[in-house]
């Protein structure tokens, strides 16, 4: 059977599309006996009006759209935090949709918002995002779209971000510093500009110590655990072994201390770790990690807060501007303070 539509239960109740639109939404330019007729109808087929549909033409869901990767990293659950302090008090609903770093998955979630279902979106792109066509067909069709931690550099939009390239030098510094003479780079992706913009932080400050700047020394993880581990304890099990971990996301963390347990190296007297991370249980590892704590909340609530205006004004238009809010460098015990 075919899907109900409002327009034929117009045509079975003989009056026009918009008199029943009104009817069921209990709009004071209809009668009673009308509205009487169109309820007993729409009770009596069952029919579930499509309100993102109706909300199409005046863009007012009072919803909006956020698209992470994943949820099992904090970075995303403090954002979420940030951007929902905001939602709440413009009287907006979030919803969240997660693409599990599949570009495909971001195309279907973007093609599904150009139906209305959103008044505007909040993302960050997965790990196999290369192109944007799917980004700028939603915003060609007037739904404003803001970036916020992996940004898709060839769409012009403002980007809510933090100063990736600086935190990873920073933290790279800081173990040369502490007598680490061989420092290895986790990396999860060599496409997203936040992975991009780390390792080149690291590798600036290799340079500037006077160290080798290595592809030996550079470990890209493919997103399968088993497989990532296992490589990650083959090099810690290397006759070169290296001295000094940078972790460039939160999850590739928890392998290190793994593989260091299981191969009797000791953190940091064997090495030393540090973590882009933003786990509230840092602190209570064995020992305490060392961590490039990201503004996450901060940073979704301003991205919030910028949608939020864009949506408030008709005349409002997005700048094409990145803004940076800094992470901070909290040392714990993984490394020598």
């Amino acid at each position: 059977m075919n899907k109900l539509t409002m327009k034929m239960l117009a045509k079975e109740l003989r009056l026009s599309v918009a008199t029943v639109s009104k009817a069921i939404t209990d709009s004071h330019e209809i009668s009673n006996k009308t509205k009487l007729r169109v309820n007993e109808l729409v009770q009596k087929l069952n029919y579930v009006p499509n309100h993102y549909a109706s909300s199409l033409g005046r863009r007012n869901s009072k919803t909006i759209g956020v698209i992470i990767p994943e949820v099992v990293d904090s970075f995303f659950a403090q954002a979420i935090n940030g951007i929902e302090s905001i939602a709440q008090e413009k009287g907006y609903s979030v919803l969240i949709y997660l693409t599990h770093e599949s570009f495909e998955k971001e195309r279907t979630i973007l093609k599904d918002f150009e139906s209305g279902r959103v008044d505007g979106v909040l993302m960050s792109v997965s790990r196999e995002t290369t192109k944007g066509d799917h980004i700028n067909g939603l915003m060609d069709k007037g739904i404003p779209l803001i970036f916020f931690d992996r940004v898709f550099d060839g769409i012009e939009t403002t980007k809510i971000i933090t100063n990736d390239f600086e935190s990873a030098y920073m933290a790279t510094k800081h173990l040369a510093k502490h007598g680490c003479k061989k420092i290895l780079f986790l990396s999860f992706s060599n496409i997203l500009s936040i992975s991009c913009n780390r390792l080149n932080g690291y590798k600036k400050a290799l340079l500037e110590c006077n160290m080798e700047v290595t592809d030996k020394n550079i470990l890209n993880f493919n997103n399968d655990p088993k497989s990532d581990y296992l490589l990650l304890k083959k090099k810690l099990k290397s006759a070169k072994r290296v001295d000094g971990i940078l972790a460039s996301v939160e999850k590739l963390s928890f392998p290190i201390y793994q593989a260091c347990e299981e191969l009797k190296l000791t953190i940091p007297g064997d090495v030393q770790v540090i973590s882009f991370s933003n786990l509230d249980t840092a602190s209570f590892l064995n020992p305490p990690l060392t961590t490039i704590a990201q503004p996450a909340f901060e940073i979704g609530r301003t991205a919030a807060s910028i949608l939020m205006k864009a949506l408030g004004r008709k005349a409002f238009e997005l700048q094409k501007e990145d803004i940076v809010i800094p992470s901070t460098l909290v040392l714990r015990r993984s490394t020598y303070i």
